[in-house]
């Protein structure tokens, strides 16, 4: 047994009928999928869960629904985040936190605060949360970098326990690691970057692709948890050409239709996300062969 937050945890993808209604179907038979393919933790309405265009009661109904069907009893991280802090504090009054392990806030995006404005965003929320606090740096889609020096100041507060990492800058993750408290923990949060990541002194990733392949995913993540970095080298180079594909046309739409080529789930998403081009499934098809994925 892995300590809680080490190894893999797919970013569940949301499954969704062609009316953009959530297939609950769908979705139970990809917890079983991903639990049977042996990770470690789930998280539940992230980035990857289209949770940008799912509402409050839908968010909720599905932390519900993946608690009721989460028949391996693995840890949940469930996605509360934005850039109205009063809002985020808010929801986590309101919402039924009991199973939930730890939240994943995402750094607020759009408003561009600086780093006092994250450190106090991230203060408020951490005072507010009732479970843990993993924090999430994804520069790409937030429009800014939080800072090594802004993660290490909040890693000293006593409810926020780790970062999802997702700068794919490693001496920032370099950093990072040499200035933490012990127990803080850092996650990739970018797929081919993550066996680097633990040789820099990570635990694990939060991973998309881990929701369509997740036995090989895992067990080259374990690999290098455990000190086999070859055994993970060689199975990282079967990734790195399916990874870009995942992101072409838009997260998750690449992961859904690999999904839909595998006859797990449906490759619809919601607007403004259109589901996965032919042109795109083809070229994937001829990689997922090629590879052995």
């Amino acid at each position: 047994m892995r300590p809680k937050f080490h190894g893999v945890a797919p970013a569940l993808v949301t499954p969704m009928h062609e009316d953009g209604s959530i297939n609950y179907d769908g979705l139970k038979s990809l917890i079983q999928h991903v639990s049977d393919g042996g990770v470690d933790y789930l998280v539940v309405q992230g980035t990857t869960g289209e949770s940008a265009t799912t509402s409050k009661d839908e968010k909720k109904r599905v932390l519900e629904f993946v608690k009721e069907h989460n028949y391996k009893n693995l840890p949940i991280v469930y996605g509360v985040g934005g850039n109205n802090t009063p809002e985020v504090v808010k929801y986590l009054k309101e919402v039924d936190l009991t199973g939930v392990d730890a939240i994943l806030s995402v750094c607020p995006y759009y408003n561009k605060p600086g780093a006092r404005g994250v450190i106090a965003h991230y203060t408020a929320i951490a005072d507010a949360s009732p479970v843990p606090v993993i924090m999430y740096n994804i520069p790409g889609r937030t429009g800014i970098n939080m800072s090594a020096s802004t993660t290490l100041t909040l890693a000293q507060h006593p409810n926020i326990i780790g970062i999802k990492e997702a700068s794919c800058i490693i001496e920032q993750c370099m950093e990072i690691y040499k200035g933490k408290p012990e127990d803080f923990l850092l996650i990739s949060g970018d797929d081919v970057q993550a066996v680097p990541i633990i040789a820099c002194g990570g635990v694990g990733v939060m991973s998309v692709i881990a929701n369509a392949i997740p036995t090989k995913f895992t067990n080259m993540i374990h690999a290098a948890l455990d000190g086999d970095f070859k055994g993970a080298r060689d199975v990282l180079g079967d990734f790195l050409a399916i990874d870009p594909l995942l992101y072409e046309e838009g997260n998750p739409v690449g992961v859904k239709k690999i999904l839909e080529i595998k006859g797990l789930a449906e490759s619809h998403v919601r607007l403004p996300l259109v589901k996965a081009s032919e042109e795109l499934g083809e070229r994937m098809k001829v990689v997922l062969a090629n590879d052995n994925l």
